[in-house]
């Protein structure tokens, strides 16, 4: 998403074209981690940042108490730091960060420079900025064997799961699957006094507890152009997850339990022989980072600084010494962090469709057109816009399940987007006749799955835009099969989920 504009939730996208820029643009020097600070009080944590003297501070707020004093709370608001701090650095993407005191074991100083680097794919394709010479100035901390969360939970016999909460399909889904094996609550972040409609409506449709987090951005970024900032798409879903790995420990929840599919890994594009994924932050390979850095987290935040030595290869982790964050109770224990999974994850969006189609409670309540998460109140809709390229997908990946009577009434106020036919573009673009959209939407085989199996339907008898895609989808040699079509409705590749929760 673009952080300043136009959504604080979802996945905006300000760029239109390859490298077109909104004003030149001026490199930076060294982009610096400061410090973050925590106040169990008022339970709000800030992270400080700077880039060739400009200072940025970003605020999250969460459920205060004595648990932000434990050592876990503080390994995962150290996480927070080094994730969110992507927000800043790509306001001039400099050629170098420094982490300043905080000191990372090697497998952080990798995981966090994968982050960079394909967590800002898109950001540096539409640039046309080449981030791959980036270096990451750190201190080293020793690597720790932490005991897994898991053996907590099954220890205890008790479960007990924090799902971020989007109000799509995917969420919904996975709510419901998993309120079946443990005591659930959702997780939302919003702006300061700000909630949307969009999460609002289908969270209340649950009965379930909801933990919110605020999350102030630093205000100069709502000034971009201003300033002259470069902007573009940064992975947010990882700083969410950052977040939400805190909000289970302050909750004394096990787990945080993701809902992003198979289809999430898949690149968007390929540029100079590295892939571009638009969902970088949802794919296997930054959820197997991930959890392996959940991992060391907790053995990398009791490192001394003192103790560790420069360099721009490896690094170690200290925090900024808060009182109010401090050891673990438990002397001579590693803290231990939440499990971190995806419980879609060799699911795809195909299953999620058929799942979602069965959950009628949800049908006049869930939304995922992305305008409904503008920052903007005057601008944010309360309606699907029936146009988008998020509408296009959500309609079409549905087709296959749901009436065509119980879609014209989801996507009342604009029409069905599939009754459109000047939107025939945007679905052979999804089909993959024309470039794949910078969106969260799904692969293009299960998309040709979906308009094969939809063009089925009695009730999309005589659906001149349905019969016409489907008849050129058919002649392509890569069609999907009857059987490739039916496969797609069972698991496909591999997950992280603990026995358990499956």
């Amino acid at each position: 998403m673009n952080e300043g504009d136009p959504a604080v939730h979802g996945c905006g996208n300000l760029h239109k074209g390859v490298g077109t820029l909104p004003h030149p643009y001026n490199r930076g020097r060294v982009f610096r981690y400061e410090a973050f600070t925590a106040d169990a009080e008022s339970g709000v944590l800030t992270c400080r940042y700077e880039l060739d003297g400009r200072e940025f501070a970003e605020r999250f707020t969460l459920p205060a108490g004595p648990r932000w004093r434990s050592g876990a709370a503080r390994a995962a608001a150290r996480l927070v730091f080094l994730l969110a701090g992507v927000s800043y650095y790509k306001t001039a993407a400099p050629p170098v960060i420094d982490l300043g005191e905080t000191a990372l074991t090697e497998a952080e100083l990798a995981f966090l420079r994968e982050f960079y680097l394909q967590g800002l794919g898109e950001f540096g394709y539409r640039n046309h900025l080449d981030l791959s010479s980036l270096r990451i100035e750190a201190r080293r901390a020793p690597a720790e064997a932490v005991a897994l969360p898991e053996a907590q939970a099954e220890a205890s016999g008790e479960r007990r799961a924090l799902v971020p909460f989007g109000g799509g399909i995917d969420s919904i889904v996975v709510v419901e699957r998993v309120r079946r094996l443990a005591d659930v609550a959702l997780f939302v972040v919003n702006r300061p006094a700000d909630r949307f409609a969009a999460i609002e409506a289908p969270a209340a449709v649950t009965g379930l507890p909801i933990v919110r987090a605020e999350r102030e951005i630093d205000p100069q970024l709502l000034r971009s152009a201003e300033l002259g900032f470069l902007n573009g798409h940064v992975p947010v879903t990882g700083i969410l997850s950052a977040i939400a790995v805190l909000a289970a420990v302050l909750e004394d929840r096990d787990a945080v339990v993701m809902s992003n599919e198979w289809s999430a890994s898949v690149p968007t594009l390929e540029y100079d022989g590295r892939p571009v994924n638009h969902q970088f932050s949802k794919s296997d390979i930054f959820e197997a980072a991930f959890r392996n850095v959940l991992g060391s987290a907790s053995a990398s935040t009791s490192a001394s600084a003192s103790a560790s030595t420069s360099t721009s290869a490896s690094t170690s982790a200290s925090a900024d010494p808060d009182p109010a964050v401090g050891p673990d109770p438990a002397v001579g224990r590693a803290p231990r962090l939440p499990e971190y999974f995806s419980w879609l994850r060799d699911r795809t969006e195909l299953w999620v469709g058929q799942e979602f189609a069965a959950l009628e409670q949800y049908h006049g309540s869930f939304r995922s057109c992305n305008k409904a998460f503008y920052s903007d109140r005057a601008r944010r809709l309360d309606h699907w816009c029936g146009h988008c390229d998020k509408c296009c997908f959500i309609d079409l990946i549905l087709a296959p399940f749901l009436p065509a009577g119980a879609l014209r009434r989801i996507f009342a106020v604009t029409g069905e987007p599939l009754d459109n036919p000047g939107l025939a573009g945007k679905f052979r673009a999804l089909l993959g006749a024309g470039a794949k959209p910078f969106e969260c939407v799904g692969e293009v085989s299960e998309c040709r799955a979906a308009v094969l199996l939809a063009a089925r339907r009695d009730d999309r008898a005589g659906h001149a835009l349905l019969a016409e895609l489907a008849l050129e989808v058919g002649a392509w040699p890569d069609a999907p099969s009857a059987a490739g079509a039916v496969a797609m409705l069972g698991p496909v590749g591999e997950n992280f989920i603990p026995a358990g929760y499956r």
